[in-house]
């Protein structure tokens, strides 16, 4: 990591390995100024690793289904020609918009064991913030309730953590909102919007004109 992300707080890029469709375009865009790929197939998805918004291209013959995972790491790919870029969360269709919730959802559920560490050994971003303050919805009061519950036994499910620490209802939809948060561009990345615990830094606009399009 440059000393210039450290600063940002901004990981060091990190590929993914593989994607979830969130919507597939066999047509390509309506909108031809959407990408450069005009006419042609187009699939949105989003990285099962760091959450990476992606704009891809089938091979010839191949459709995709909302909701599948597909192959895009190095290495011969059985459905993916080409990976044409990051996406801007503001140029998501509002299918992947809709779709995008429940694939976070899927793919935190899906490595439960890699997101309850987390809760497990969360530390301080700096002397005044911490990491579990940094999730919608646990503040101070809970951060205090998780580390205590943490310190008798490590966290062993996200069922455990509901029963442990009764006022998280959801852990997983928490987690869900911060990747969100992380993901969304429309709104200023500041105080603790500021850091990505779970993602690659978005995509940014190239100008205004690009924000809003779907």
């Amino acid at each position: 990591m440059t000393n210039k992300n450290k600063k940002n707080n901004i990981p060091s890029e990190k590929k993914e390995e593989n994607a979830i469709i969130l919507d597939y375009l066999s047509l390509g865009y309506v909108q031809n100024d959407m990408s450069k790929f005009k006419g042609k197939a187009i699939a949105q998805a989003i990285g099962n690793d760091y959450f990476t918004l992606l704009e891809l291209t089938p091979k010839d013959g191949i459709d995709l289904e909302i909701g599948e995972t597909v192959f895009i790491g190095s290495g011969k790919r059985d459905k993916i020609g080409r990976i044409n870029g990051k996406l801007n969360y503001t140029n998501l269709t509002a299918t992947s918009r809709i779709e995008m919730d429940y694939a976070i959802r899927d793919i935190i559920e899906s490595q439960e064991e890699k997101y309850v560490e987390f809760f497990n050994t969360a530390g301080s971003v700096s002397t005044r913030l911490h990491k579990l303050e940094l999730i919608p919805g646990i503040g101070k009061k809970h951060m205090w309730k998780i580390i205590e519950a943490r310190k008798e036994k490590p966290f062993e499910s996200f069922e455990d953590i509901k029963e442990r620490v009764p006022a998280l209802t959801d852990p997983v939809g928490m987690l869900v909102n911060r990747v969100k948060q992380e993901l969304d561009t429309t709104t200023s990345k500041r105080g603790k919007k500021k850091y990505y615990l779970f993602t690659n830094i978005p995509k940014r606009p190239h100008n205004k004109k690009q924000e809003g399009k779907v």
